[in-house]
Protein backbone atom coordinates (compact mmCIF):
# COMPACT_ATOMS: atom_id res chain seq x y z
CA UNK A 1 0.00 0.00 0.00
CA UNK A 2 1.44 3.33 -0.73
CA UNK A 3 1.82 5.63 1.76
CA UNK A 4 0.31 8.80 2.25
CA UNK A 5 1.94 12.30 1.81
CA UNK A 6 1.54 14.81 4.85
CA UNK A 7 -1.97 16.12 5.12
CA UNK A 8 -0.49 19.76 5.54
CA UNK A 9 1.02 19.38 1.71
CA UNK A 10 -1.73 18.04 0.26
CA UNK A 11 -3.38 20.72 1.46
CA UNK A 12 -1.16 23.45 -0.03
CA UNK A 13 -1.72 21.83 -3.83
CA UNK A 14 -4.44 23.78 -5.72
CA UNK A 15 -7.61 23.05 -6.68
CA UNK A 16 -6.89 23.11 -10.56
CA UNK A 17 -3.87 20.32 -9.93
CA UNK A 18 -4.88 16.62 -10.06
CA UNK A 19 -2.41 14.14 -7.71
CA UNK A 20 -0.89 11.71 -9.82
CA UNK A 21 1.45 10.40 -6.96
CA UNK A 22 2.31 10.08 -3.24
CA UNK A 23 4.24 8.55 -0.75
CA UNK A 24 7.11 8.99 1.82
CA UNK A 25 10.28 7.83 2.12
CA UNK A 26 11.21 4.59 2.99
CA UNK A 27 12.11 4.79 6.91
CA UNK A 28 14.87 2.34 7.25
CA UNK A 29 16.48 3.80 4.28
CA UNK A 30 16.27 7.32 5.45
CA UNK A 31 17.42 6.29 9.33
CA UNK A 32 20.72 3.71 8.13
CA UNK A 33 21.62 6.68 5.51
CA UNK A 34 21.46 9.19 8.76
CA UNK A 35 23.23 6.73 10.97
CA UNK A 36 26.21 6.10 8.30
CA UNK A 37 26.86 9.10 7.13
CA UNK A 38 30.51 11.17 6.41
CA UNK A 39 30.78 12.32 10.12
CA UNK A 40 30.59 8.79 11.50
CA UNK A 41 34.14 8.02 11.22
CA UNK A 42 35.57 11.05 12.41
CA UNK A 43 32.78 10.46 15.91
CA UNK A 44 34.52 6.72 16.28
CA UNK A 45 37.63 7.98 15.92
CA UNK A 46 37.49 11.07 18.11
CA UNK A 47 35.25 9.32 20.88
CA UNK A 48 37.87 6.23 20.97
CA UNK A 49 40.66 8.70 21.70
CA UNK A 50 38.64 10.60 24.15
CA UNK A 51 37.81 7.42 25.90
CA UNK A 52 40.94 6.04 25.93
CA UNK A 53 42.24 8.93 27.73
CA UNK A 54 39.54 9.15 29.97
CA UNK A 55 40.01 5.46 31.16
CA UNK A 56 44.28 6.23 31.86
CA UNK A 57 43.36 9.26 33.37
CA UNK A 58 40.69 7.58 36.23
CA UNK A 59 43.35 4.17 36.58
CA UNK A 60 46.22 6.09 37.92
CA UNK A 61 46.68 5.40 41.16
CA UNK A 62 47.59 8.94 42.52
CA UNK A 63 44.51 10.79 40.03
CA UNK A 64 43.21 13.86 42.35
CA UNK A 65 39.58 13.53 42.68
CA UNK A 66 39.22 17.08 42.36
CA UNK A 67 40.61 16.80 39.00
CA UNK A 68 37.44 14.52 38.04
CA UNK A 69 35.11 17.39 37.71
CA UNK A 70 37.44 19.14 35.20
CA UNK A 71 37.75 16.17 32.91
CA UNK A 72 33.95 15.86 33.03
CA UNK A 73 33.85 19.66 31.62
CA UNK A 74 36.65 19.63 29.49
CA UNK A 75 35.89 16.45 27.49
CA UNK A 76 32.09 16.78 27.29
CA UNK A 77 33.21 20.20 25.23
CA UNK A 78 35.97 17.77 24.05
CA UNK A 79 33.31 15.30 22.77
CA UNK A 80 31.07 18.01 20.26
CA UNK A 81 31.83 16.02 17.12
CA UNK A 82 30.66 13.38 18.93
CA UNK A 83 27.47 14.76 19.88
CA UNK A 84 26.89 16.50 16.95
CA UNK A 85 26.74 13.09 14.92
CA UNK A 86 24.59 11.85 17.64
CA UNK A 87 22.32 14.68 17.73
CA UNK A 88 22.16 14.45 13.70
CA UNK A 89 21.08 11.04 13.99
CA UNK A 90 18.36 11.68 16.61
CA UNK A 91 16.75 14.72 14.88
CA UNK A 92 16.79 12.34 11.76
CA UNK A 93 13.68 10.52 13.15
CA UNK A 94 12.14 14.33 13.40
CA UNK A 95 12.76 14.91 9.92
CA UNK A 96 11.69 11.52 8.67
CA UNK A 97 8.35 12.44 10.10
CA UNK A 98 8.38 16.17 7.89
CA UNK A 99 9.37 14.69 4.59
CA UNK A 100 6.88 13.71 2.41
CA UNK A 101 6.36 13.84 -1.59
CA UNK A 102 3.71 14.46 -3.77
CA UNK A 103 3.51 14.79 -7.83
CA UNK A 104 0.79 16.70 -9.55
CA UNK A 105 0.04 17.70 -13.26
CA UNK A 106 1.98 20.70 -12.22
CA UNK A 107 4.62 19.95 -10.44
CA UNK A 108 6.30 18.14 -7.57
CA UNK A 109 5.95 19.44 -4.34
CA UNK A 110 7.99 18.38 -1.27
CA UNK A 111 8.04 18.92 2.41
CA UNK A 112 10.65 18.24 4.96
CA UNK A 113 13.06 20.30 8.08
CA UNK A 114 13.30 19.51 11.70
CA UNK A 115 12.54 22.52 14.13
CA UNK A 116 10.46 24.30 11.34
CA UNK A 117 8.57 22.41 8.17
CA UNK A 118 9.40 23.37 5.35
CA UNK A 119 6.93 23.40 1.63
CA UNK A 120 8.69 23.33 -2.01
CA UNK A 121 6.76 23.14 -5.07
CA UNK A 122 8.68 22.73 -7.95
CA UNK A 123 7.00 23.23 -11.54
CA UNK A 124 7.67 20.90 -14.31
CA UNK A 125 8.04 24.33 -16.86
CA UNK A 126 11.33 24.71 -14.84
CA UNK A 127 12.62 21.78 -14.67
CA UNK A 128 15.59 20.85 -17.23
CA UNK A 129 16.87 17.55 -15.74
CA UNK A 130 15.63 14.58 -14.05
CA UNK A 131 17.57 11.53 -12.57
CA UNK A 132 17.59 8.52 -10.94
CA UNK A 133 20.13 7.60 -7.82
CA UNK A 134 20.81 4.48 -5.95
CA UNK A 135 23.56 4.36 -3.04
CA UNK A 136 24.38 1.39 -1.22
CA UNK A 137 21.45 1.27 1.05
CA UNK A 138 18.85 2.46 -1.60
CA UNK A 139 20.58 -1.05 -4.14
CA UNK A 140 20.25 -2.82 -0.54
CA UNK A 141 16.69 -2.35 0.90
CA UNK A 142 15.29 -1.64 -2.78
CA UNK A 143 14.68 1.78 -2.69
CA UNK A 144 15.60 4.67 -4.64
CA UNK A 145 15.93 9.14 -5.65
CA UNK A 146 14.57 10.47 -8.37
CA UNK A 147 16.58 13.78 -8.10
CA UNK A 148 15.06 16.84 -10.40
CA UNK A 149 16.85 20.02 -10.86
CA UNK A 150 17.78 23.11 -13.37
CA UNK A 151 20.74 24.20 -15.01
CA UNK A 152 21.58 26.31 -12.14
CA UNK A 153 20.82 23.86 -9.37
CA UNK A 154 22.75 21.69 -7.57
CA UNK A 155 21.79 17.84 -5.74
CA UNK A 156 19.21 18.13 -2.68
CA UNK A 157 18.72 15.39 -0.57
CA UNK A 158 15.92 15.82 2.13
CA UNK A 159 18.10 14.98 4.57
CA UNK A 160 20.95 17.49 3.39
CA UNK A 161 18.47 20.93 2.73
CA UNK A 162 21.57 23.45 2.75
CA UNK A 163 21.87 22.40 -1.09
CA UNK A 164 19.92 23.37 -3.72
CA UNK A 165 17.50 21.57 -6.23
CA UNK A 166 15.13 18.50 -5.34
CA UNK A 167 14.80 14.92 -4.87
CA UNK A 168 11.65 12.33 -4.38
CA UNK A 169 13.87 10.31 -1.93
CA UNK A 170 14.15 6.95 -0.74
CA UNK A 171 11.24 5.51 -2.25
CA UNK A 172 10.51 2.06 -3.28
CA UNK A 173 8.39 2.22 -6.93
CA UNK A 174 11.78 4.70 -7.93
CA UNK A 175 11.97 3.24 -11.75
CA UNK A 176 7.66 3.97 -12.09
CA UNK A 177 8.29 7.45 -10.54
CA UNK A 178 10.84 8.74 -12.95
CA UNK A 179 9.46 7.35 -15.57
CA UNK A 180 5.88 9.55 -14.54
CA UNK A 181 8.28 12.94 -13.34
CA UNK A 182 10.13 12.26 -16.55
CA UNK A 183 6.97 12.56 -18.82
CA UNK A 184 5.27 15.28 -17.23
CA UNK A 185 9.06 17.21 -17.51
CA UNK A 186 9.81 16.50 -21.08
CA UNK A 187 5.82 17.42 -22.04
CA UNK A 188 5.17 20.17 -19.92
CA UNK A 189 8.83 21.59 -20.67
CA UNK A 190 8.99 21.61 -23.85
CA UNK A 191 5.15 22.89 -24.35
CA UNK A 192 6.78 25.95 -22.63
CA UNK A 193 9.26 26.48 -24.72
CA UNK A 194 7.59 25.59 -27.93
CA UNK A 195 4.22 26.27 -27.66
CA UNK A 196 1.00 25.03 -29.89
CA UNK A 197 -1.81 26.14 -31.08
CA UNK A 198 -1.23 28.98 -28.07
CA UNK A 199 -1.48 26.31 -25.25
CA UNK A 200 -5.27 25.26 -25.09
CA UNK A 201 -6.76 22.52 -22.95
CA UNK A 202 -5.53 20.15 -25.70
CA UNK A 203 -2.95 20.22 -27.54
CA UNK A 204 -1.97 18.69 -30.49
CA UNK A 205 2.00 18.86 -29.58
CA UNK A 206 2.01 17.59 -25.97
CA UNK A 207 -0.44 17.49 -23.20
CA UNK A 208 -1.06 19.73 -20.84
CA UNK A 209 -3.32 18.02 -19.06
CA UNK A 210 -2.88 14.46 -17.16
CA UNK A 211 -5.26 11.67 -16.24
CA UNK A 212 -4.64 9.53 -13.84
CA UNK A 213 -5.17 6.10 -15.53
CA UNK A 214 -2.51 7.29 -18.19
CA UNK A 215 0.42 8.45 -15.97
CA UNK A 216 2.42 5.67 -16.21
CA UNK A 217 1.39 4.95 -20.56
Amino acid sequence: MQAQANPELLALIGKNEKILWQGRPDKRCFLLEAVFNPLLPLALIWGLLDASFISLALHQENFPKEMSVFMIGFFALHLMPVWIYLAGVIFSIFRYQNTSFAITDQGVYVSGGLLTQNYERKPFAEMSHVNLSRGLFDRWIGVGDVVMSNAHETYHHARMPIFKGTSICDISDYAEVYQLVKKLQTDIFTDAMYPNDMRPDTNRGYHTRYDTNDMFK
